[in-house]
């Protein structure tokens, strides 16, 4: 699988979940959106991100949680469809249009995005990771299977290395630790230096703490979805080390994009 294979198949996964007689007005569990919503949301978002893709300057939000959440809820305002089938087919059809814009072209090619600047290859990790995301949140509303799995959590990677320092939160002022990540075969390094966070492939120092975590609950705990102890409840995730407490505090140092 490459990733532009994840992207189209987590859209038309989520896409047959919409098509299956979805009730738009069902409620997404613990979010303010419904299932239509989230759709909207979807289909709005991955025409965006065709057009990002394409070279286009599409200015959304400040690129801070609370600015895009902003930007989303305009943007929701103004666009009144919530037909499930026609928003799956919208989610599916943005999903190929991001990956015929972006074929043939070099991955390191630079883009301007929502969350700032990245490289093609990143923005693709960040519609995959976006997909992900509220497609998880669609399928548990509507009780059908979710489609993150370990295989495409692996793609979402560059983009959650590269969203990390932008998302940091009020609690990691001043905070100092340097953390090894284990992610079913990948590793990364987080280092905290006066609540300012870099992100690498190894620690430059001894690691503080070492989180090893299941990938699939690596990708729903940055995302909100999972707590902290929801993880290790069900035993997806392992701390150790010379701090193994911070372990509890690193997900609470990031605000859910």
């Amino acid at each position: 699988m490459t990733p532009e294979d994840a992207i189209v198949a987590t859209a038309d996964r989520i896409a047959e979940l919409l098509q299956a007689g979805a009730d738009p007005r069902t409620p997404l569990p613990g979010a303010e959106w419904t299932v239509g919503e989230a759709a909207a949301h979807l289909a709005l978002a991955g025409q965006l991100m065709a057009d990002v893709g394409a070279g286009e300057d599409r200015p959304y939000g400040d690129g801070t949680p609370n600015g895009l959440a902003a930007a989303n809820r305009a943007a929701l305002a103004v666009f009144p469809q919530r037909d499930p089938a026609v928003l799956g087919a919208q989610i599916a059809e943005t999903a190929r249009a991001f990956v015929a814009v972006t074929a043939g072209r070099s991955p390191q090619e630079a883009v301007l995005t929502p969350m700032g600047p990245m490289d093609l290859a990143t923005l693709g990790s960040y519609l995959l990771t976006h997909l992900l995301g509220h497609g998880y949140d669609i399928a548990v509303a509507l009780r059908g299977p979710h489609m993150v799995n370990r295989d495409v959590v692996a793609f979402t990677l560059p983009f959650m290395r590269l969203g990390m320092p932008r998302v940091v939160n009020a609690s990691a002022a001043d905070h100092r630790a340097c953390y090894l990540l284990r992610i079913g075969r990948d590793r990364f390094a987080v280092t905290f230096a006066d609540g300012v966070p870099t992100v690498t492939d190894a620690p430059p120092r001894r690691p503080d703490c070492t989180i090893a975590i299941d990938p699939v609950a690596f990708l729903l705990l940055a995302l909100g979805r999972w707590t902290a102890p929801t993880a290790m409840a069900r035993a997806k995730v392992v701390v150790w080390g010379r701090k193994p407490w911070l372990g509890l505090r690193f997900p609470l140092l990031f605000t859910a994009p």
